[in-house]
């Protein structure tokens, strides 16, 4: 730790401050700081080695920055604004200055606006509205608090959803790519726009924290104008291929056909709109399928699509009990495709659902993994210890991507236990309308008593080494404490915890190829973290380590679009991944067109060069 003092000497010409600058601490902080601070005093562009230079002047070396920037006519190339950091490829989404007091301030009034509002879900087939029976949806933070109300689907509107769309896919598989990617484009103008309404929404049906909701709405954005950027890139021009001489070869793609879009309830905005917006702009018509915990997010969120331009005999939304809904939309044979994204045993179900299919159609599948982090005693340890908590807590834990098992060495996992505790005591758990709240609730009263017997089973055994305590005012909400339990080895966690718990392993140095054995064996393969500053530890655990995603000292969560494209493998899913170069492939077919051009009379390309 660095402390700054600061001391008076008197002169002539009157006070002048003088800074002393004095690190505080153990050696095992002082050691790596020193190592560090030489690295950077040592760097040609530091301060003190520009105060050492003759041919410097010591006003150049004091000059405040800021003003030579401000001085410049314009920015270094390498400096780009938020918003041109894809360059000419894409717009980057609208962010928000959270360190801004008065921004959030303004932020937390405006969302005041839709306290007292609330909506509605329904069928939505051509454009016309479902009637039936409504039922109430309540907020998980507040339980009797009434948020809106819902119609499930009847085997009417599933029936009338795929006539209409698999109808409307025989001119939408033939339209214009740029107007499809104008579609996706203008959505995310609207997203953006709808964005307070989207946040509150978000918190107050699906429990986010205000923080997650705007970066979920970023991430849609996002997906949205990427989708658009790779449709046009892909799917403009056919791809003319080599061949014989007097022969014309051609590749196109082409929509499949009526694909369904089946989304999670802890991803209602991203992941819904990845996957609609995509099965679109490949010339898909799409039946979309929310979760049931999320429905007026996507009720919404299908408005905008709407709203946008894209057709209402092209996008239909089938909102209900899933199993209901699957049974008879799944054993369609006019389906022509499924993207999903939830749990292993629900994709078990659609996978063989789609079995009996008579044709073989493609389920692009992504569900959850038991993510290992494994740190070596190299590791630094506040990184570490940040990095770690983060992956495992925020969004409740409740992410795909989120940490469930921290590999700890047995030279250092008692200090880092300790700080890991330290920093889960700091924690806010609370209702996600406040700002200031870290973690807010599971979504459901049932996800929180699953929770809770794994957690009293490993008491049990005296295997919990901390838990957050809980305001008595939550005690009736569906509130679940961070949680910190230690266990022997991998093999001991059969299922997947889908919340705010974290597991501890001690492991020996010798034992790295075991523990790799160990993730493999799991048969699941999502995301990975390594803390190390060893490359060759870094090399082999993600070389050998089967999994999608492996994130090097930092966060296993938050991938960004087109830069950390998401998606497992074995048991974790099917890919491709979402938000990468490969996804829109899965929703199209390919079809090569070859022509005799000699036919026409003769070979207009030989004749072409003998006449050059």
């Amino acid at each position: 730790y660095a402390y700054v003092f600061h001391a008076g000497t008197q002169k002539t010409d009157g006070k002048i401050l003088c800074r002393i600058y004095a690190p505080v601490g153990n050696y095992q902080e002082l050691l790596p700081y020193l190592v560090r601070r030489l690295l950077e005093n040592g760097a040609n562009t530091s301060f003190i080695n520009q105060l050492e230079n003759s041919d410097i002047s010591i006003e150049s070396v004091i000059d405040d920055p800021v003003v030579q920037l401000k001085k410049l006519e314009k920015l270094p190339t390498h400096c780009v604004l938020a918003k041109d950091l894809y360059a000419t490829q894409r717009i980057n989404s609208e962010g928000i200055n959270l360190a801004d007091r008065q921004l959030i301030m303004r932020l937390q009034q405006e969302l005041k606006h839709f306290n007292t509002q609330t909506w509605q879900a329904a069928p939505l087939v051509n454009g016309r509205l479902g009637t039936g029976i409504r039922h109430k949806i309540f907020n998980p933070a507040q339980p009797h608090q009434c948020i809106g109300h819902i119609i499930d689907s009847d085997q009417q509107a599933i029936a009338q959803a795929v006539n209409v769309a698999s109808e409307a896919v025989k001119q939408w598989r033939l339209s214009d790519v740029n107007v499809r990617a104008a579609y996706l484009q203008k959505t995310a103008e609207l997203l953006e726009q709808n964005r307070m309404e989207l946040v509150a929404l978000a918190v107050r049906e699906a429990g986010k924290t205000i923080q997650d909701a705007i970066s979920e709405i970023r991430e849609a954005v996002d997906l949205c104008r990427y989708y658009a950027q790779q449709a046009q890139e892909k799917f403009t021009q056919p791809i003319s291929l080599s061949g014989p001489t007097g022969e014309d070869n051609k590749l196109y793609q082409y929509g499949r056909g009526v694909f369904v879009c089946i989304s999670p309830w802890n991803f209602p905005i991203a992941i819904f709109i990845g996957q609609i917006s995509a099965a679109l702009v490949s010339g898909n018509t799409v039946i979309a399928k929310p979760a049931q915990q999320s429905s007026l997010i996507a009720m919404r969120c299908i408005q905008l699509l709407h709203q946008a331009g894209i057709p209402d005999d092209v996008l239909h939304f089938l909102p209900g009990d899933g199993a209901y809904v699957g049974q008879h939309l799944l054993s369609d044979p006019r389906i022509s495709g499924v993207a999903f994204t939830g749990s292993l045993a629900i994709a078990r179900v659609i996978n063989q659902q789609l079995a009996k299919h008579p044709g073989i159609i493609p389920f692009i599948a992504e569900t959850g993994g038991q993510n290992v982090m494994l740190a070596d005693s190299s590791a630094h340890s506040e990184q570490l210890v940040q990095d770690a908590v983060q992956s495992a807590f925020n969004s409740a834990g409740q992410r795909c991507s989120a940490l469930r098992v921290l590999y700890l060495p047995y030279e250092t996992a008692e200090h880092l236990i300790a700080r890991i505790i330290g920093v889960m005591q700091q924690l806010v758990v609370a209702d996600p309308q406040v700002y200031g709240t870290d973690i807010g609730p599971v979504i459901s009263a049932a996800a929180a008593k699953q929770l809770a017997e794994h957690v009293d089973c490993m008491d049990q055994q005296e295997r919990v080494l901390f838990q957050v305590p809980l305001d008595e005012c939550l005690a009736n909400a569906c509130f679940f404490p961070p949680t910190l339990i230690e266990l022997k080895s991998l093999a001991e966690l059969t299922e997947e915890n889908f919340g705010p718990v974290l597991h501890i392993i001690r492991y020996h140095s010798d034992e790295l190829e075991h523990i790799i054995e160990a993730i493999n064996a799991s048969g699941y393969g999502l995301t990975l973290g390594i803390q190390s500053r060893i490359n060759s530890t870094i090399n082999k655990i993600s070389e050998n380590c089967k999994v999608g995603n492996v994130y090097v000292n930092r966060t296993m969560i938050s991938a960004v679009v087109g830069v950390q494209p998401f998606g497992g493998m074995g048991l974790s899913g099917t890919g491709p991944k979402a938000g990468g170069p490969h996804y829109l492939r899965a929703f199209t077919y390919e079809q090569t067109v070859t022509t005799n051009t000699v036919a026409i009379g003769g070979n207009v390309r030989l004749l072409a060069k003998n006449l050059d």
